[in-house]
């Protein structure tokens, strides 16, 4: 008898897929490039920053309890935490790869409190830069949370937190509402009024100069200033020291060559870059904004598509007070500088920079993860902020590899009557660095070929008066620079400040320099009076190097807080009590009010001055202050063009019809279209004046100084 095999019956439990291992990092860019690194048995996730702060409602921090923050959920946060903790849950095992400083471990310590995992587990991974060997690195080395960091980052909200949230409210009881005041906020502001009074109080001193042009034979006239009279140094103060002077010269002699110095000089490339001067740098030759700078930065850093690679992580952590340099990163650099210039480009001993008082060394350079990826390699597959960020980045590391340039100069002295006039002279004999980071200075400025002895010819000589100059106001540049020289903030903490400042309308931004504003001068005058500490240079650097000490183990956060609340509490009181109410004055309009016919005022508002009713609040008519530029809207045909503001206070142009038109533009139009395509003509600022261009790039007029 035949036998049937019957079918099998289908398993009703499906088969589970094995545990994954969580990883989680701060934004999802960062979350895309680790996770294609690490592999299909890891899920990569973001918090997107922080998912745990003091509430904006209260102070709170608990004073009378060893100053204990009242930490809260952030607002808006709620399903990013609930999809977080659902994943744990299924996780085999948690790893918190936050940023590898004081705010990432911050941010790793919070999630473990709202994920319930053991703060003392090996569960903390850090990487300097997202590359895949460093991150696999990375994860046979993992550690418990480091709680110095997370006190030093503690104590410094809490800080900042005590100041801000004690002295806001005096100023929005004694001046306005919307003003406030941070630790290193306040002295950025105060450095700029103390330059600005600077400026006031300084008197001008004249003071001459001669500038000449001689001539050996017939070689190429070549120029020499007035240096001093029988060999010393001589200053010229006035006119009559300028004419004793051309008295003593007879333009029809000759005048001798006295000494010719011939010397090689060596220029030397800078360090890598640090954070401030990486933001230094990027605002001087890029005219980036900090924010921008570290916007583009931060990109850089979490990992860019390119192509085949996928995405990659293209520089180093971009938070840094180092220029250490790591060996196989020298390594690399030097095989590069080999292949594509030669040995005689690769410096033996690269550079070192020094790092400033204070600085922590926990973190390398900003330099490129791989010196391969040039900037022209990745162009098509940046943004243009991200490329040229990128390729100064890589030129300044790939310069601090490299051999110094050399100059052969030359130093001419020449003598007639017991008046000596110098001149200078420079060839370039060998570019090296420069070969990759130029600044366009390094042009040769050639003298004849002279030797003492010769004799050579005037051939004209200009006298000119001149006035020292007072200091400059404060660019983003020189305020970063000035920041970190003084000790005050850290690199992190740069951008947010002078943010800050000009939101609050404590000081405008005019051809790229900080003026301060009347409110301005106003709340730091307060500071000054009653708060002298919190504008002290001295003890806000001694108190950031006391951070440095919590982070290092050897200083105790609640301690360090509770040395610096005690006696500003007894300012606060002080300042409570006897701080009079400030009256900021409304200046007349000088027109009357269209609804109710009362004369308008000029009143300050968080953004700037404005137009308003005097009846307020009885009347709320309200009107911006414009500046018609004179000329009338290219897309509307009515409406003058007039200058605006955003509310980062960058100027602007639009429509006086708005929002009927919606015309806006960047750059000034001038009231003509352009002859080749009839695009509205605008003036865009250059170096050392302006230019008219079509902004389709077929038309530019030469540019006026």
């Amino acid at each position: 008898m035949a036998t049937t095999t019957k079918p099998k019956a289908k398993s009703k439990a499906k088969r589970r897929s094995p545990k994954k291992t969580l990883v989680i990092v701060e934004s999802p860019a960062k979350a895309k490039t680790i996770e294609k690194y690490l592999g299909r048995s890891y899920k990569v996730v973001a918090s997107k920053g922080h998912v745990r702060d003091l509430p904006k409602s209260k102070m709170g921090v608990d004073i009378d309890h060893d100053y204990e923050p009242h930490y809260i959920s952030i607002r808006g946060k709620g399903d990013t935490i609930k999809e977080l903790r659902s994943a744990a849950k299924k996780a085999k095992k948690v790893y918190l790869a936050a940023d590898p400083d004081r705010e990432g471990e911050s941010i790793a310590w919070h999630l473990s409190h709202i994920l319930d995992l053991d703060p003392k587990e090996d569960n903390r991974v850090v990487f300097n830069e997202i590359t895949k060997d460093a991150v696999k690195e990375s994860f046979k080395h993992p550690r418990n949370i480091d709680m110095n960091l997370v006190d030093a980052q503690q104590a410094r909200r809490v800080l900042d937190r005590l100041v801000g949230y004690s002295i806001s409210p005096l100023l929005w009881q004694k001046v306005k509402k919307g003003l406030s005041a941070g630790r290193v906020q306040s002295i950025a502001l105060w450095l700029i009024i103390q330059r600005e009074n600077e400026i006031k109080n300084f008197t001008p001193e004249e003071y001459w100069s001669i500038d000449s042009e001689f001539k050996k034979g017939r070689s190429k006239k070549f120029k020499a200033s007035f240096y001093g009279l029988n060999g010393k140094k001589h200053d010229l103060p006035n006119n009559d020291a300028v004419q004793d002077v051309m008295k003593r010269l007879d333009p029809k002699g000759d005048f001798d060559i006295t000494k010719v110095t011939r010397r090689e000089r060596k220029r030397q490339p800078q360090p890598p870059f640090t954070t401030s001067t990486m933001q230094q740098e990027a605002n001087r030759k890029l005219n980036y904004r900090t924010r921008k700078t570290m916007m583009a930065a931060q990109q850089l850093y979490e990992g860019i598509n390119i192509g085949k690679e996928g995405s990659q992580g293209l520089i180093t952590y971009m938070r840094t007070d180092s220029t250490r340099i790591s060996i196989i990163a020298k390594h690399e650099a030097s095989t590069f500088l080999h292949e594509k210039y030669g040995a005689e480009y690769a410096a033996t001993k690269p550079i070192k920079g020094k790092l400033p008082e204070g600085a922590q060394d926990a973190h390398e350079a900003i330099r490129p993860t791989s010196v391969f990826r040039t900037p022209a390699s990745l162009k098509k597959y940046l943004t243009k902020d991200q490329f040229r960020l990128y390729q100064l980045i890589w030129s300044r590391f790939m310069a601090s590899q490299m051999t110094p340039a050399i100059m052969d100069t030359m130093a001419v002295t020449i003598e007639q009557n017991g008046v000596t006039f110098k001149a200078n002279g420079s060839k370039m004999k060998f570019d090296g660095f420069l070969k990759v980071y130029g600044d366009g200075k390094e042009k040769d400025n050639l003298l004849p070929d002279l030797e003492t002895g010769d004799q050579v010819k005037l051939v004209n000589s200009n006298p000119d008066q001149h006035f020292t100059q007072p200091p400059a106001r404060y660019s983003e540049a020189n305020l970063i620079k000035a920041l970190e020289e003084k000790g005050v903030g850290r690199p992190s903490t740069y951008s947010p400040t002078i943010d800050t400042i000009q939101r609050r309308y404590y000081v405008k931004e005019v051809g790229r320099r900080f003026e301060p504003t009347e409110l301005g001068e106003i709340v730091n005058k307060i500071i000054v009076e009653y708060f002298p500490d919190i504008v002290n240079i001295d003890f806000t650097a001694n108190l950031e190097g006391k951070l440095d000490q919590v982070e290092e183990g050897k200083e105790n956060w609640i301690k360090l807080v509770d040395k610096f609340y005690r006696p500003f509490s007894t300012e606060v009181e002080s300042a409570t009590k006897n701080m009079e109410k400030v009256q900021i004055k409304d200046e007349p309009a000088g027109f009357n009010c269209e609804i109710c016919g009362a004369p308008m005022v000029i009143k300050m508002g968080r953004y700037g001055k404005f137009y308003a009713c005097s009846r307020f609040p009885d009347c709320r008519n309200t009107k911006a202050i414009v500046k018609e530029i004179g000329v009338i809207c290219p897309k509307c045909h009515e409406g003058q063009v007039i200058e605006r503001k955003s509310k980062r206070h960058r100027i602007f142009y639009g429509c006086s019809r708005f929002p009927d038109c919606d015309f806006i533009s960047w750059d000034k139009p001038v009231g003509r279209d352009c002859p080749k395509d009839g695009h509205f003509l605008v003036e865009k600022k250059v170096k050392g004046g302006t230019q008219v261009v079509c902004p389709n790039g077929d038309y530019e007029e030469p540019a006026q100084k």
